[in-house]
């Protein structure tokens, strides 16, 4: 008798939450977590993380360093509710309370291989000046109650923000058992014929 085929495949990704760029602010730290359909299940990993609180860099990107590790593992039986992650990003105001600095969100990369996603950010803007006023002087930034509505469409319309700043992130992306259910994510071998020239694929 023939051997059942799967009846699930398997998504793995590790990488890093790399950088930053937000140029008016300083010693921030950054949120990740992880928001998936319903036919989606973590099997290994963590699916949320906390950063340490960095400061820029002393060159001239200025830039906002973490290489803070991201390593999950899905389990799902159809690409439906693809995972995304979503960024948020604090940091003191002039209060010294931790407020929000940006919020983001991307897809996990679809095709297996490395990938290097630079994902813009924004921030919930008060809707009125005496909002603003009271938020300020308050030291009580708009933010979500839950960062997930990030990567959900309802109700975002009617949501003010603005755009703020970018967070870069690295993504190694393994899938299994995905071709064998009929999904074709991209060329079977990536050294082979149809992929990268072996020159071109080793590093320099």
């Amino acid at each position: 008798m023939a051997a059942a085929g799967p009846s699930v495949f398997l998504l793995m990704v590790n990488g890093q939450v790399e950088s930053a760029q937000f140029p008016e602010y300083d010693d921030l730290y950054c949120k990740y977590c992880f928001v998936y359909g319903q036919d989606w299940a973590p099997t290994a990993g963590l699916e949320e993380g906390i950063s340490q609180i960095t400061s820029k860099s002393q060159d001239v990107r200025r830039a906002l360093v973490w290489n803070f590790p991201i390593d999950v593992t899905f389990k799902s039986t159809n690409p439906y509710g693809w995972p995304q992650i979503v960024l948020s990003v604090y940091g003191p105001d002039v209060f010294g309370n931790d407020v929000v600095r940006g919020y983001g969100a991307v897809h996990v990369p679809f095709s297996p291989g490395r990938h290097k996603r630079t994902v813009p950010m924004f921030v919930p803007e008060s809707t009125s000046k005496l909002q603003k006023f009271t938020s300020w002087f308050m030291g009580r930034r708009p933010e979500y109650t839950d960062p997930k509505v990030v990567a959900q469409g309802e109700g975002r319309e009617v949501t003010r923000v603005r755009s703020q700043g970018f967070v870069t992130l690295l993504f190694n992306v393994v899938t299994k058992d995905m071709r064998k259910l009929g999904y074709d994510t991209g060329p079977p071998d990536t050294q082979g014929a149809s992929g990268p020239s072996p020159q071109q694929g080793l590093p320099p």
